[in-house]
């Protein structure tokens, strides 16, 4: 435990005691016990863990089998308080352990489970849920059983709670009180949905049928976590695969960092407010976010040029949505998003770029992304010219719409920044190059008619003219 604050160490000492005591009274009367099947379900838990260390060739982590939670939920149905923080252990102990401390963390990891299913127990037991569970020629107490193990779910959550935010509070001497009330919802619901698969488990382990007809529960759960893991696995590789883009672009062009993230916001409001399926929202998400990816392609010289561009410098520049296109045109899970990264800079009169589409023939979700586009460079500061307000930006998006812009978007985002606003953090200073007398052509607002110089004050509403870098 070299290396583990004070204050953890007593936290980690403290609950190693405690699991001990829990744990006692299987040795101190070994009669009440019963050994079969605390042995049964201590070994599948271990056998669930080590399965869920092993990797695949790439190096991915295996996830056909990665849970011994609802084993250990069955144990606190199943056995008395003493027996189910015995049977958590082994399986604990095994576990993945990500991070140093190593020793402190395994230590931890094998202690908590022990009296949270040692309380979880006790609760069960409290409101005479073993008697609901049934047995050999006596049919379980139904719906009845439910009021027990549903308690024992709810208390074996909060006490794991409780235990990480005690150590959390120890170890990073931060107060996480907040953070784990949050998390405590998204814990209880995939407990409780556990506790239904613990509960049949316990229910045919009690019957005549035995533990046989119990196990065969194991397999359709676990082909479930299965599905459910690799899902979220690929979902985590598909935000990681944005993440790589977006920051290679925020380090090619230091102008418009954190410009990406705050459009593919200000996308999902608008697609929200016009009613789109999650599916098409998070489409719109990427979009906004992978909209100028096309940016790598563009030499950096350019770029980064102080003083106007010239009309080669330019056409360069305009080339950046094809570049984009072809950049993500091989990554699969984008869909929507490569048209709104290709169209992005059409315009509803037909004199965008980079095919001069006009009115409906420009994709839906470009037109979604051209607003929030054009909104975030209105309300960001840039090294050249201070963030218009907000009402201003609103007012300019909707003297374009028609001409421009989408007047259904406008309205849309219309609707949304007033019903939901646009923090400062949502407006915050997209450049940390020092301030400089340009002429306006890195702005990333559109080109709108009559506009006024660049060096306008900031309480001017019309954007800088010029299509952004």
């Amino acid at each position: 435990m070299r290396g583990t604050p004070a204050a953890a160490r007593v936290c980690v000492l403290l609950a190693v005691v405690g699991a001990i005591g829990c744990t006692l009274p299987a040795f101190t009367a070994p009669a009440s016990v019963p050994w079969g099947t605390t042995a049964l379900l201590a070994a599948l838990s271990l056998g669930c863990e080590l399965a869920a260390r092993r990797r695949d060739e790439g190096g991915r982590r295996a996830v056909a089998a990665g849970s011994s939670l609802p084993l250990l939920l069955a144990g606190v149905l199943l056995l008395p308080p003493a027996a189910a923080a015995l049977a958590a252990v082994p399986g604990a102990l095994a576990g993945r352990i990500e991070q140093p401390p190593y020793g402190a963390r395994r230590i931890w990891r094998a202690a908590r489970p022990a009296l949270t299913c040692a309380a979880a127990s006790w609760v069960h037991a409290g409101l005479g849920g073993p008697a609901a569970l049934g047995g050999p020629g006596r049919a379980p107490d139904l719906p009845y059983a439910l009021l027990p193990a549903g308690a024992a779910a709810i208390t074996f959550t909060l006490a794991l709670t409780a235990l990480d935010g005690v150590v959390l509070a120890a170890a990073e001497r931060r107060p996480v009180l907040r953070d784990q009330c949050a998390l405590l919802p998204r814990t209880l619901g995939p407990h409780l949905v556990h506790l239904l698969s613990a509960l049949l488990m316990a229910v045919l382990w009690r019957s005549a049928y035995g533990p046989i007809a119990a196990l065969l529960v194991l397999l359709p759960m676990y082909v479930s976590c299965w599905v459910f893991a690799h899902y979220h696995w690929e979902q985590a590789a598909h935000r990681a695969t944005i993440r790589a883009l977006v920051h290679a672009v925020d380090i090619k062009d230091a102008y418009t960092r954190g410009h990406s993230e705050r459009v593919g916001r200000a996308s999902v409001l608008i697609a929200r407010e016009l009613g789109m399926d999650d599916g098409r929202v998070e489409a719109l998400r990427f979009a906004g976010i992978l909209h100028d990816v096309g940016k790598l392609g563009v030499p950096t010289r350019v770029l980064r040029k102080d003083g106007p561009l010239t009309p080669d410098e330019r056409r360069i520049v305009e080339l950046h949505p094809e570049y984009g296109h072809e950049i993500v045109r091989g990554i699969g899970f984008l869909d929507e998003a490569r048209d709104a990264i290709l169209h992005h800079h059409e315009r509803l009169d037909g004199t965008g770029y980079p095919y001069g589409l006009s009115g409906s023939r420009i994709p839906e979700s470009a037109r979604v992304v051209a607003v929030a586009d054009a909104f975030d460079a209105m309300t960001s500061t840039r090294s050249y010219r201070r963030a218009r307000p907000v009402p201003a930006a609103l007012a300019e998006l909707r003297r374009c719409a028609g001409s421009q812009l989408d007047p259904r978007m406008v309205r849309a985002l219309v609707r949304a920044v007033n019903r939901h606003g646009w923090t400062s953090a949502d407006t915050a200073v997209t450049a940390d190059e020092p301030a400089g007398a340009v002429d306006g052509t890195r702005d990333e607002a559109p080109r709108m008619p009559g506009a006024r110089p660049a060096e306008a004050p900031a309480t001017a509403v019309t954007p800088a003219p010029g299509w952004h870098r």
